[in-house]
């Protein structure tokens, strides 16, 4: 379902910004071949979306899914996560998300149990919630935020 709602998110976007012509690309296998048909669903909860996919594909001239494996394509899947903790008024509004392209893969360590009593994401929520870093945040932690 979050692989929907973040095709449905940019969907939308494309047809705001009065885009014709679109490559879709992307990881959900299961997304892409029941959106052209070759897969039938019979989940009810899934079949919703579907339908919405399906309605918001009419309002181009030409669109073209491809199914790119997510091994190959690591931004769609934290895209689709990050898509669903954000939570706006307007369902048609998408606050920009940068994103940087660094040369070398980042190193996290195991995350144990916030002192705090949040979840580890609650900082990153709410840095893109309010785009403000938390009271005490260091220099370095404001950069990994």
């Amino acid at each position: 379902m979050v692989e929907y709602e973040a095709c449905i998110l940019g969907l939308r976007l494309a047809i705001d910004m009065n885009v014709q012509e679109l490559p879709v690309i992307g990881d959900s296998n299961l997304l892409v071949h029941q959106v052209l048909g070759e897969w039938a669903t019979k989940n009810t909860k899934i079949l919703s979306y579907l339908h919405c996919v399906q309605e918001l594909i009419k309002r181009f001239t030409k669109i073209e899914f491809k199914h790119v494996p997510r091994i190959k394509n690591e931004f769609v899947d934290a895209l689709a996560t990050l898509s669903s903790m954000i939570q706006h008024p307007d369902k048609n509004f998408i606050d920009p998300i940068p994103i940087g392209i660094h040369k070398q893969p980042p190193y996290c360590a195991h995350v144990g149990e916030e002192s705090d009593g949040n979840p580890w994401f609650h900082d990153i929520k709410e840095y893109l919630a309010k785009g403000e870093y938390p009271e005490h945040a260091t220099h370095t932690q404001k950069r990994t935020l």
